[in-house]
């Protein structure tokens, strides 16, 4: 949702409250309650710091899924603007994405999403928290990165720091395998599902960019159903729009 469409609800949305409701107090007090007009304006535009096809996909696919209004600064990915102190303020360790909201700054981007969730989400994509439904949420939430991405991730660094002519081949297909072996566990998890923990979640939106990185990276013959999951997640509108941001 861009910020250019944030409390924008359409006329007769307005007529309908004039007509339900009499006297101004009444339609003040609706507005108050009507998503994306004054609740939300309460709060601060979450401003995303954006790379195309980086970890930000996450962040920006997750408020466009919830319709919160946010902003999104696209940055350079430069080692030069990385390094710079600048963007260290912002992430210590001179990563992408990183999130402001007010005065909260974040730099990690499956805590952005769940902080989104939480803040913004009204209990939507993800299950009731304390459930066995949530406790899975939560397993395919982090294996999204801290076991699929990882693998790939080093392939992205393997080859920044040693460039062509020192790049072990025997370590990045080392790599290749691991991620392999992370995408045959979502083929076999999704079989008879349409998504990873049941309905729609955010734990989704955390594969989904693990698998976008796998198609690039490691890309691999069979697991046909993480490939059909992946391409249901792909005809979401969110999804479209994080992958054109």
């Amino acid at each position: 949702m861009s910020t250019s469409n944030f409390l924008r609800p359409h006329l007769s949305d307005f007529r309908t409250l004039t007509f339900a409701f009499n006297g101004w107090s009444n339609i003040v007090s609706m507005l108050l309650h009507w998503p994306g007009v004054l609740k939300k304006s309460e709060f601060n535009v979450i401003k995303i710091y954006h790379v195309p096809g980086t970890r930000s996909l996450r962040v920006i696919w997750a408020c466009e899924e919830l319709n919160v209004p946010y902003e999104v600064e696209t940055i350079s990915f430069s080692a030069e603007f990385r390094e710079s102190p600048e963007w260290r303020k912002i992430n210590p360790v001179g990563k992408v994405p990183a999130m402001t909201d007010g005065e909260l700054t974040l730099f990690e981007s499956g805590a952005m999403v769940q902080y989104i969730l939480d803040r913004y989400g009204e209990g939507k994509l993800q299950p009731k928290s304390a459930t066995p439904e949530h406790a899975l949420y939560l397993q395919w939430s982090w294996f999204a990165e801290a076991t699929f991405a990882r693998p790939l991730g080093e392939i992205v660094n393997h080859n920044r720091v040693f460039g062509e002519s020192g790049v072990s081949e025997k370590a990045i297909e080392e790599m290749r395998t691991r991620s392999g072996l992370c995408l045959k566990a979502v083929d076999d998890a999704i079989t008879d599902n349409e998504y990873i923990a049941g309905e729609f979640s955010a734990a989704d939106i955390m594969l989904g960019y693990s698998i976008f990185l796998c198609e690039r990276l490691a890309p691999s013959d069979g697991c046909e159903n993480a490939k059909a999951y992946w391409a249901r997640l792909q005809n979401r509108e969110a999804c479209k729009v994080a992958l054109n941001s």
